[in-house]
């Protein structure tokens, strides 16, 4: 006889929706554009984002992101002759100066060192050859389907350009690494002998601003990737070939947190629901959320959660126990899902402890 199919046992749990709200429509002066709620990945405003495009020193979003996972930021690095005659923006780098991997990457994110950029490669990825065929890998990692790394730095290249989407993907990568967003939040700092500012106006104009690169070549123009953070919600936005990049992304992020306010389905180890047990020495069990999820949602739309138990939930049960899972659905299309927990232990009803006693014997 063939095994019995779980039962899937739906449950209604919450449908909401929010308040309107007064935000108006936004644009931007880029060539091409990105709004992202980092946590859901949800894009709340887009213009031209997949056309490949130079991305001068935002390419170093990467290089750090590598550099800060295959290296060590302790390690000594000397500098080579080479890294001092890089041109274009420079942490000013002395032939035979000694710094950490971790000053260097200050250079690279604060300053925009094109110098610092070549030395961070050569010493984790063997040369610059290596360093970039490692920042390649990442991004095939990441799912940057429209991106090719040539260099470290950024310098203009016909085998260098990404796209608004992929450097949002990227940004929102990088940002999940402590220690990433611990240097590209950075305004200035004083370490290996030297002091820097972040070139990035945003973290000192904006409060909430995290991060987090700017960069600019004559053939690629300005371009930015900015991450900021209000209310528990953090978003990230991109303009490429942009001459108005400080404001665009100020409207950007005005429209977004206006437009799309997160809305917090499920916490960490708080409950969703309490079900009812059988045979239990209670009649109810509380659920709870394996991890977290938030969602961001506009005027009328509407979420709802529902919970999905794997089978009648029958005692004894162990507190931790994963007995189904809590699906979101934004107007009817799922969006997300967490495993639910027992959320206690539940012992069975005494008349049943012992009907199983008789049984055994």
């Amino acid at each position: 006889m063939p095994k019995r199919a779980a039962v899937v046992l739906t449950v209604v749990l919450m449908l909401c929706s929010i308040l309107p709200c007064q935000s108006k429509a936004v644009s931007t002066s880029a060539a091409a554009a990105i709004l992202v709620d980092a946590d859901s990945g949800r894009v709340l405003y887009e213009q031209n984002t997949d056309a490949k495009m130079l991305i001068a020193s935002t390419t170093k979003i990467m290089t750090a992101l590598v550099a800060i996972r295959e290296g060590n930021l302790s390690d000594m690095v000397t500098v080579k002759r080479e890294a001092t005659l890089t041109e274009g923006s420079s942490m000013y780098l002395k032939e035979g100066e000694q710094l950490t991997l971790e000053t260097l990457l200050y250079g690279l994110m604060l300053c925009s060192g094109n110098d610092a950029a070549v030395v961070i490669a050569e010493q984790v990825g063997g040369s610059q050859a290596g360093f970039v065929k490692m920042m390649n890998e990442t991004a095939k990692e990441l799912g940057m389907v429209h991106t090719s790394f040539a260099n470290p730095n950024g310098l203009d290249a016909e085998t260098h350009y990404s796209t608004a989407r992929d450097m949002a993907v990227l940004a929102c990568a990088a940002m999940e690494n402590e220690t990433f967003a611990r240097i590209a939040s950075t305004r200035t700092v004083t370490i290996g002998g030297r002091t820097m500012t972040n070139h990035n106006k945003l973290l000192s104009w904006s409060e909430g601003c995290i991060g987090l690169k700017t960069g600019y070549t004559k053939a690629a123009g300005r371009t930015l990737v900015s991450c900021m953070e209000k209310n528990g919600q953090r978003l990230v936005a991109v303009t490429l070939q942009d001459g108005n990049d400080w404001a665009d992304h100020q409207e950007l992020y005005a429209y977004g947190f206006a437009a799309y306010p997160a809305k917090r389905l499920s916490v960490l180890g708080q409950p969703l629901r309490r079900v009812s047990v059988k045979d239990g020495a209670q009649k109810t069990v509380a659920l709870v959320a394996a991890e977290s999820f938030s969602w961001p949602i506009a005027d009328g739309e509407r979420l709802e959660t529902r919970l999905e138990l794997t089978d009648t939930l029958t005692a004894p049960l162990a507190a931790g126990t994963k007995v189904g899972q809590a699906v979101f659905t934004l107007d009817g299309q799922e969006v997300g899902r967490v495993d639910l927990l027992c959320g206690e232990s539940v012992a069975p009803r005494a008349e049943s402890a012992l009907a199983v006693l008789k049984l055994a014997r």
